[in-house]
């Protein structure tokens, strides 16, 4: 590699690394005869940044000049700092030749807004095309859908990209337009909607033929960031809430503010990236997503934050005690996931379990629910703890965040047994 391209992949690759919707593959496609790669759902080979990111993909971006000047972005065009641009073949070759050295398994494929949106998202696409259409790259793309850029280059760019994301950045409009004033919610929510019906189109015709030609089979996705604006975490999570069942995301991701312009007056005076919250509210989304949680469920206007201590799914089950104890040999599939300690595997080896047999502790410690938690919220043989309703919410609040040494039932003698207790005293 020559210096003048190595210089441009480090500034490039650096630039890069702040956009946290970057993942695992979620797609299958086989090598072709003469094809380079494949791709496999169970995910991809990950490495680590300095900054302690996981990457999976070759992440870059195809240019750093840009036209907005967004307070958040390192790329920001007041900025002084060294810029340049990949040409597309540049950047096919050194995807080609960084896979063939095994360095990476695919391609995250992003970049600033230079000359103009569809100026830019062009580019890109000739990069995505020539990978699959000359090259028979058949590793996984992941590509940024520039804001703005017209209908017909997204459903272009979904032909050649396994997963396609538009990043809606700011969450309100009120903050996005002071934050970033050359940008507004509809020209990110736009092309969101047309990768959609691209997506309802392309079932349709795979319907009609299989051999059609796949449309972002990795479905779309986006990123939001964390702690640059006012928002709380019940607004992020209605915002995730509506782009799940109204655009059809596959993934929201959430990026913890980092101060890389922190000049800027508009922006919040931040010492340490707020990574337990972008923890708390990745936990809140995994329970939306998979646990069927309202965000209302999760934060509301009386609780409009996610605590901090202790997880989501415990926090909601310490403000719901009226809902404990489940019985663990009853409590259908959906309420068996709202105890604490209880997982999708663990939960679908209870029904299928109690069919032949009434479940106690232990086997349900065999299925993988963690005892040391469910055992505060449900009914079974062998547990020994008190519930909710008897120790109070508090008593369990305090017991799971601080490790204390768990509560047992009072032990109950007999008459007999007490009399003769007090004459052998």
């Amino acid at each position: 590699m020559n210096e003048k391209l190595l210089t441009k992949l480090r500034i490039l690759a650096a630039s890069a690394k702040y956009d946290a919707s970057c993942a695992s593959s979620g797609t299958d496609r086989r090598n072709t005869p003469g094809g380079i790669g494949n791709a496999a759902a169970a995910g991809i080979c990950h490495s680590f940044t300095d900054d302690g990111r996981c990457v999976s993909l070759l992440k870059i971006l195809y240019t750093n000049h840009c036209l907005f000047d967004c307070a958040y972005c390192v790329n920001r065009r007041s900025n002084d700092l060294p810029r340049t641009s990949f040409t597309v073949r540049e950047l096919v070759e050194l995807t080609l030749e960084f896979y063939r050295r095994n360095y990476i398994e695919g391609l995250f494929l992003s970049s600033a807004v230079a000359v103009s949106p569809d100026h830019t998202m062009e580019r890109m696409i000739r990069v995505v095309q020539l990978l699959r259409a000359t090259h028979a790259f058949n590793g996984y793309i992941h590509m940024k859908s520039i804001p703005g850029a017209s209908r017909e280059l997204v459903l272009q760019a979904g032909l050649y990209a396994d997963r396609l994301s538009v990043n809606v950045e700011i969450p309100s409009e009120r903050n996005l337009k002071r934050l970033a004033p050359e940008k507004d919610h509809k020209q990110i929510y736009e092309p969101m909607r047309h990768i959609q019906q691209g997506q309802i189109e392309n079932f349709e015709e795979r319907k009609k033929s299989r051999h059609a030609p796949r449309f972002v089979p990795a479905g779309q996705s986006t990123q939001m960031i964390i702690g640059a604006s006012d928002e709380r975490d019940t607004d992020i999570l209605k915002t995730s809430s509506l782009l799940y069942s109204g655009l059809g995301l596959k993934r929201v991701y959430y990026s913890a503010f980092i101060p890389v312009n922190a000049y800027d007056t508009r922006l919040p005076a931040v010492s340490a990236a707020p990574l337990a919250r972008e923890n708390r509210l990745y936990q809140a989304d995994w329970l939306m997503r998979l646990y069927h949680f309202s965000a209302d469920e999760l934060a509301d206007d009386a609780h409009p934050y996610l605590d901090p201590e202790i997880d989501p799914k415990l926090a909601w089950a310490l403000r719901h005690p009226e809902y404990f104890p489940c019985d663990a040999n009853t409590a259908d599939y959906s309420r068996l996931l709202r105890i604490p300690g209880v997982g999708l595997r663990s939960a679908q080896r209870i029904i299928a379990a109690r069919r032949h047999c009434r479940l106690d502790a232990r086997e349900l410690a065999r299925m993988g629910v963690v005892m040391k938690r469910a055992k505060y919220f449900l009914r079974c043989n062998g547990t020994d703890a008190p519930g909710i309703q008897e120790a109070g919410p508090a008593t369990i609040r305090n017991i799971l965040r601080d490790g204390k040494k768990n509560l047992k039932r009072p032990c109950q003698f007999s008459l007999f047994a007490a009399g003769e207790t007090a004459a052998a005293h």
